[in-house]
C-alpha cells in the first residue's frame, strides 16, 4: 500500500531577501508548521524554497513567506506546485 501523496512547491522569492535572516525565518516557520524541504540563496539575489507537506499548511507557509522576516522586503514569489511520493525528514538551509 502506498503512502499518501503530499504536495510540494518550488518558490522563488525576490526582493530584499538575502542578508536579512530570511532563510532562518523560512526554516523556523516551516518547522513550526511541520513542513519539510530546503531553502537557499541563489546567485541573482533571490531565494529558492522547496517545501513539502499538507496543502493547507503549505498555503499558510506561503502567506508567511510573502510577509517575510523583519528586515526583508518581498517583492514577488513565483510558485510551481506538484505532487510527490518522496518523504523528506526536515526543513534545512542549504549553503
Amino acid at each position: 500500500m502506498e503512502g499518501p501523496t503530499q504536495k510540494i512547491f518550488r518558490a522563488i522569492v525576490k526582493g530584499r531577501v538575502q542578508g536579512v535572516l530570511y532563510r532562518d525565518f523560512a526554516q523556523r516557520k516551516a518547522r513550526a508548521l511541520g513542513l519539510t524541504g530546503t531553502v537557499q540563496n541563489l546567485r541573482d539575489g533571490s531565494i529558492e524554497i522547496f517545501a513539502q507537506g499538507d496543502e493547507k499548511k503549505l498555503k499558510e507557509f506561503l502567506e508567511k513567506l510573502k510577509r517575510g522576516s523583519l528586515f526583508s522586503k518581498v517583492e514577488s514569489i513565483e510558485v510551481a506546485w506538484q505532487e510527490t511520493d518522496r518523504e523528506r525528514d526536515d526543513f534545512v538551509i542549504l549553503y
